[in-house]
């Protein structure tokens, strides 16, 4: 059964980088429209030992973009909606659902330390800027995933240093955030982002909440590629250091 599913992804790596990534310990932060898809792209190249946090619910607006959102799973809980799609995927992986909302509150209630890679693909600035602090600190490999709304062209996804990304409100606020506070990650590290900024055309009857201080439009499409580049760096970085 093992070689069935991932007799290509082997084919092509080798077995050693096959070892390597079955034995990754990995977390995501956020499963919305980036980390949902970097979890399944992770999930299907082989990697058993995934964490994926998150305290949403899936709501109808999630639909057009987010791996664990269809109409059947509308109000369950995230984490558990997509751990049931990744074991499908594969049901000997060991997907853990941590139902939680990743603050100063509850930042302590994780252990960074015990993963090798780290994926921030949360939405709320402040939470965000923690997430990015505490991660670089931790020693362990991180990515992290830029504003994916307000876009369309796939063309202009690409992969940065943090400080080298231009053109993103959210890399810029952020930058601004670590300046006032004169607090800075303690490496540097690569995200994923696009320097598109639309404009949206629409109007949206969702009210923001307390983590979103508005409502955007954004694609599947975009939210995909963002998600699955960030995999595909993780992956990348396996195999390049056998």
């Amino acid at each position: 059964m093992e070689f069935d599913i991932f007799g290509r992804t082997a084919l092509l790596v080798g077995g050693q980088a096959m070892e390597r990534i079955s034995r990754a310990r990995i977390i995501i932060f956020g499963v919305g429209g980036v980390g949902s898809w970097t979890a399944e792209c992770l999930v299907r190249t082989g990697v058993r030992d995934l964490t994926i946090v998150d305290s949403d619910r899936v709501s109808a607006t999630n639909v057009n973009r987010q791996m664990p959102a269809t109409s059947f799973t509308i109000g369950e809980i995230k984490t558990e909606a997509a751990r049931k799609r990744l074991l499908e995927i594969n049901p000997d992986a060991d997907i853990k659902s941590i139902p939680l909302f990743y603050d100063e509150n509850t930042a302590r209630d994780i252990d960074l330390t015990q993963y090798d890679y780290i994926v921030d693909a949360i939405d709320s600035l402040k939470d965000k800027a923690l997430l990015i602090l505490n991660a670089t600190a931790s020693g362990k490999k991180f990515f992290s995933s830029m504003g994916a709304a307000l876009k369309i062209d796939p063309g202009k996804v690409r992969t940065a240093e943090f400080w080298d990304v231009k053109g993103c409100p959210l890399a810029r606020a952020l930058r601004q955030r670590f300046k006032k506070e004169r607090r800075f990650p303690a490496r540097k590290f690569r995200c994923v982002y696009s320097d598109e900024l639309l404009a949206n055309k629409g109007e949206s009857g969702e009210v923001p909440d307390r983590y979103k201080a508005s409502v955007n439009g954004s694609l599947c499409h975009i939210t995909a590629i963002f998600g699955m580049t960030i995999a595909g760096m993780i992956i990348k970085d396996i195999v390049d250091n056998i």
